[in-house]
């Protein structure tokens, strides 16, 4: 029996995390950026509500950058993601985020996926302290965003030195279902069209 890769990514044993795609910080992304990075967030949530992964959503001071962006919030609704209002950077900093952690390793999620904004602030800090904490990290790189170009290309090389790997989208999706011919394989494809 082989042992899996770090790079697998597996339903049983994932779980999505959406950091911050709020309002207020979406409207200051460059127009075409932000919103393929929040289709591509969609598409994620959409994913883990097929597959059964839960979804954790946070919001960074919602007073003053707003809530979640109205269709993302739909899809998240929809796939009965819990959120959570934090202050710090590290998501992973905030109890009640830890507290999901701790849930999930409890029952054997020690994948994350991340997605959201922005990618050299919240997205990388949390990224980083997730494999602190002994999580095998995938950043879906096609689904995070920052205010400025330069950023977002710092991050992908952070998130590689903090122990995360970089993907995109489709690839955890289709990793995430392993194989073609059943339904869940069709739900997932008509994703990615």
């Amino acid at each position: 029996m082989t042992t899996p890769s770090p790079l697998s990514l597996r339903a049983a044993t994932t779980a999505l995390l959406v950091i911050d795609v709020q309002e207020r910080l979406a409207s200051a992304m460059p127009e075409e950026a932000g919103k393929s990075a929040i289709a591509r967030t969609e598409r994620l949530v959409e994913g883990a509500r097929i597959l059964g992964l839960p979804v954790l959503v946070t919001e960074q001071y919602p007073k003053g950058l707003g809530p979640t962006v109205p269709s993302l919030k739909e899809k998240l609704d929809g796939a009965g993601a819990s959120l959570l209002e934090k202050l710090e950077f590290d998501a992973t900093e905030n109890e009640g985020v830890r507290a999901h952690l701790e849930r999930w390793r409890a029952e054997g999620r020690t994948a994350i996926v991340l997605a959201g904004m922005e990618a050299h602030i919240c997205v990388y800090q949390t990224a980083r302290g997730l494999s602190s904490r002994g999580f095998s990290v995938h950043v879906a790189f096609d689904a995070v965003c920052s205010r400025e170009k330069a950023n977002v290309e710092v991050a992908r090389s952070l998130y590689h030195y903090a122990g995360a790997w970089v993907s995109t989208s489709e690839v955890v999706l289709f990793d995430l279902v392993g194989k073609a011919g059943s339904d869940t394989f069709k739900a997932i494809s008509k994703l990615v069209r």
